[in-house]
C-alpha cells in the first residue's frame, strides 16, 4: 500500500540532523516570488509521481528546474551568493517538511475513503485546500493546520470559498517539543500535559524519529458521518 511506503519513507528522515542544520538558518525569509516556490514541484514529485525522494535529492532536482529564477531573484535581493546559497535550502526545508507531512495526510485520507478520492495540487493550496476529498458526492476541503510557536509553520490559507465548492474542514495537529517526550513526567509521577494530551488523541500519531502525523482516524470518522446521512 502507499501509505506503508510513505510511512516508511517518513521513518527514515533524519528530522533531528536537518533541525539542527537549519534551524538557526534564516537568511532567505522574505516572500519568494511564484516562479522559485517549491509547492508545485513537491506535489508532482510526492503526490502525482510518487517519487519519495530525501530532501537532498528533492533539493537538487529543485535547483536544476529552477536555476535560472533561482539566480535572478538572487541578484534583485542584493544578497551575495554565499549568503543565498546558505539560506535557501533553510528556506526550502521547511517548505518541504511541511508539505510532506501534509502529503502524508492524503496518503492516510485516500486509505480511507478509497483510491482516487483524494486530490492534491498546487492550484487547490493556493484556493485554500491542501488536499480535496470527493466522497459519494460530497467535496472535502481538508485544510491541515499546526499548532506550534514554531516558525517552520506555514502561513494559514484563507478559506477560498467562491474558489472551491464543497465543505471545508479543519484538521490540526499539535506538535510538543522533544523535551516532552524525552521527560513526559513530572516530578510526582504524573504526565506532563502536553505529553498527556498528545497521548490521548487517538487523531495523532509520532514516528520514532519524531514527525507527528495523522491517523486514519480523524478520516474515518468523517466517512461515517457521511455514510449515516446517505442510508
Amino acid at each position: 500500500m502507499l501509505i506503508q511506503k510513505f510511512d516508511d519513507f517518513l521513518k527514515s528522515v533524519d528530522l533531528k540532523s536537518y533541525r539542527d542544520k537549519y534551524r538557526s538558518i534564516k537568511i532567505v525569509e522574505m516572500d519568494l516570488p511564484k516562479e522559485i516556490q517549491a509547492i508545485n514541484m513537491l506535489y508532482k514529485v510526492y503526490w502525482d509521481k510518487k517519487k519519495f525522494l530525501s530532501f537532498e535529492k528533492f533539493y537538487e532536482e529543485y535547483l536544476q528546474e529552477h536555476r535560472t529564477d533561482i539566480d535572478r531573484f538572487q541578484e534583485k535581493t542584493g544578497m551575495c551568493k554565499t549568503c543565498f546559497s546558505k539560506g535557501l535550502p533553510a528556506r526550502i526545508y521547511r517548505t518541504w517538511a511541511s508539505i510532506i507531512t501534509q502529503i502524508h495526510a492524503g496518503y492516510v485520507a485516500e486509505s480511507v475513503f478509497g483510491e482516487g478520492a483524494v486530490s492534491m495540487s498546487g492550484e487547490l493550496d493556493h484556493k485554500g485546500a491542501d488536499f480535496q476529498v470527493k466522497y459519494r458526492g460530497r467535496i472535502l476541503n481538508y485544510q491541515v493546520k499546526k499548532k506550534s510557536l514554531g516558525r517552520e509553520v506555514r502561513q494559514e490559507k484563507p478559506k477560498s470559498k467562491n474558489q472551491l465548492p464543497g465543505e471545508f474542514v479543519d484538521i490540526k495537529y499539535e506538535v510538543p517539543s522533544s523535551d516532552y517526550f524525552e521527560n513526559p513526567k513530572k516530578k510526582n509521577g504524573e504526565y506532563k500535559l502536553p505529553y498527556k494530551r498528545f497521548k490521548d488523541n487517538k487523531e495523532l500519531n509520532r514516528l520514532s524519529n519524531g514527525f507527528v502525523v495523522f491517523t486514519p482516524y480523524i478520516f474515518e470518522q468523517k466517512k461515517k458521518e457521511i455514510d449515516q446521512t446517505l442510508k
